[in-house]
């Protein structure tokens, strides 16, 4: 009975711990555009993957403690991670102009929807192939529901005018990390 307790419990840290990093991340990201736009001559593109870099070091933490991965796996997650975040932008931003004659809340809703659901399927997709031993594609329905979920935050920070701060980054980080920590947890 002691064994069945303490696993629990040492399940709940496990995914405590990087949705506490996802949440920390999430608090940073929406800082770090101002920052980088002092930079000149950066493609747009660049720039949206940049504000992503406290989340893809995270995520290369959690791929590294997740097993016996190669020493490259940890950075082609981080950028597995940068790409997925711009794809997140673009898709919100494409969805967005395609709903542009809807209501502004159903328009965002949507946006917030598509934009978490490329960018965690973006991730999925990239480790799921970069993790050892990661095959099982049922491991990664927690972190793409999450993900897709906490993308309609989208229209609350919007709704808040949040700029500098957000719902949506805190929350989606939090969730997707832990949803990741999950998934690379049942490949080893």
């Amino acid at each position: 009975m002691t064994d069945a307790i303490t696993s629990s419990h040492f399940s709940r840290t496990r995914l405590l711990l990087p949705a506490a990093g996802g949440i920390l991340t999430g608090v940073l990201t929406p800082l770090l555009p101002p920052l980088i736009d002092q930079i000149s001559h950066l493609p747009a593109d660049l720039r949206i993957g940049l504000a992503a870099i406290p989340f893809a070091l995270l995520v290369a933490v959690l791929v590294r403690r997740s097993g016996p991965n190669p020493w490259w796996t940890r950075g082609a997650a981080a950028v597995v991670t940068m790409i997925a975040f711009v794809a997140a932008v673009n898709a919100a931003i494409w969805i967005d102009g395609q709903a542009a004659d809807g209501s502004k809340l159903i328009r965002n809703v949507l946006s917030g929807l598509a934009g978490g659901l490329v960018g965690a399927g973006g991730m999925a997709g990239g480790i799921h192939y970069l993790s050892a031993g990661a095959r099982g594609g049922v491991a990664w329905f927690p972190m793409l529901l999450t993900g897709t979920l906490a993308g309609s935050l989208m229209a609350l920070d919007n709704a808040l005018d949040l700029d500098r701060t957000s719902v949506l980054y805190p929350v989606w980080q939090g969730g997707v990390a832990a949803g990741l920590a999950m998934a690379l947890r049942r490949q080893v």
